[in-house]
């Protein structure tokens, strides 16, 4: 589906949309506030969480405690936000209709003329005390209050919403996952197409050049991109670079030594993520990388199989370190700087990381969350095993979203 046509796909489905995304009168309490006030622009997933609408220049958002809502953007936007946005267009405001232009030339400070306008708009909606996220730029927060607005800083209250998807949701992270799985298959092709250097240096060749993380971190990007996807941090690490979780590697892979391939690719489009992990080994493993790959292996096996409604993270998190450490390996609960040394894995949607953490916390793990599974083991002088899946929370247990086989010796 092409851009245009999932626009319009947009502006058609627009009337079955709930005009407010998550009920946050219970946090505006807590805080003592009205209102919650977002500012974001393009990369902000809570703002584009509320209105389903981005832009390079930050834009506010406004959300009362009895769901009366605003969206206030440039004049150039405002065609755009009512086909994009989910906020009706009657709650879509513009700088415009809050004289910004002429207040900005006449204060010579365009920060202190969206100040006004902004304090115009809580004013308007007879708005006193207003709660903002931890991002609002202090100048913002500063000048409101110089303003006579009162304001409180308090945590996101979509944080929580956010963790529990949609099925719309979830058909989204899974397609930006068949996009991943795709990017995979062709990353660990190349990598088995290629063959050990006749120089005795162990670098793997391809098509008579030398093999790079590079190369193969290109042919991602390419696939990724073939599938409407973005990637900015893969990770591609061979040999002691494995050793560490978010090591890279850009020069030359080896025969022999573990290949760790973690691909999370942000769809162009939905704006959500996928994220999976495999670890492969061209030519022959040593019995102790044998060893590590099976552990990690068995171990996420084990905490796919834990993860069901009413188990709490904790429980995920300890049935891996258990596992691991039955087998014979160091863990992170124990505080290890070597072995398994990081979380069990974390929740997966318009933010690579985001609620739930996977770790040794109380949540318990509820139908809609999505998390990943991705256990692994790094010994700086042996390299670096990790395999990760993402997986839903059913009301009977979990549902994978990655079918690729998991093989190591390639």
């Amino acid at each position: 589906m092409t851009l245009l046509e999932e626009i319009s796909e947009l502006e058609e489905n627009k009337k079955g949309i709930k005009t407010n995304p998550t009920d946050i009168s219970v946090a505006l309490k807590e805080a003592g506030a009205d209102a919650y006030l977002m500012h974001g622009a393009i990369h902000d997933s809570d703002i584009y969480y509320a209105t389903r609408f981005l832009e390079s220049d930050p834009f506010s958002y406004l959300l009362t405690a009895e769901g009366d809502e605003t969206l206030l953007i440039s004049d150039m936007e405002k065609r755009r936000a009512e086909i994009e946005s989910r906020v009706p267009a009657d709650k879509i405001k513009t700088t415009s209709d809050y004289n910004y232009r002429e207040i900005a030339k006449e204060k010579k400070d365009a920060n202190l003329a969206y100040t006004l306008v902004l304090k115009e708009m809580l004013t308007e909606k007879k708005i006193q005390t207003v709660a903002v996220s931890y991002d609002l730029p202090a100048y913002y927060y500063n000048m409101l209050q110089k303003e006579g607005i009162d304001v409180v800083l308090i945590r996101s209250p979509f944080v929580k919403s956010r963790t529990i998807k949609n099925s719309e949701e979830i058909e989204k992270i899974a397609r930006s996952q068949k996009a991943a799985e795709a990017a995979m298959t062709a990353a660990i092709e190349m990598i088995s197409r290629s063959t050990a250097d006749d120089t005795g240096s162990g670098k793997l060749v391809l098509n008579g050049q030398v093999l790079t993380g590079k190369t193969v971190l290109l042919e991602i990007a390419r696939v990724l991109m073939e599938n409407d996807c973005a990637d900015e941090e893969t990770i591609v690490s061979c040999g002691p670079d494995s050793a560490d979780p978010h090591g890279k590697t850009y020069g030359a892979l080896y025969a022999n030594h573990p290949i760790v391939i973690d691909i999370f690719p942000q769809h162009k489009y939905t704006r959500y993520f996928g994220d999976m992990t495999r670890t492969v080994i061209h030519g022959e493993a040593s019995e102790e990388l044998i060893r590590m790959y099976d552990a990690v292996k068995s171990a996420q096996e084990i905490g796919v199989n834990t993860a069901k409604p009413g188990v709490t993270c904790a429980d995920v998190h300890n049935a891996v370190c258990d596992a691991l450490e039955a087998a014979g390996y160091d863990t992170y609960r124990s505080g290890s700087k070597v072995g398994f040394i990081h979380t069990t894995g974390h929740g997966v949607g318009l933010d690579i990381h985001e609620m739930p953490s996977v770790s040794d916390n109380p949540h318990v793990l509820e139908p809609g969350n999505v998390i990943t599974i991705e256990p692994g083991l790094y010994y700086p002088d042996i390299g670096g095993i990790r395999i990760e899946d993402t997986i839903v929370i059913t009301k009977d247990g979990c549902r994978n979203l990655n079918t690729m086989p998991k093989i190591f010796e390639i």
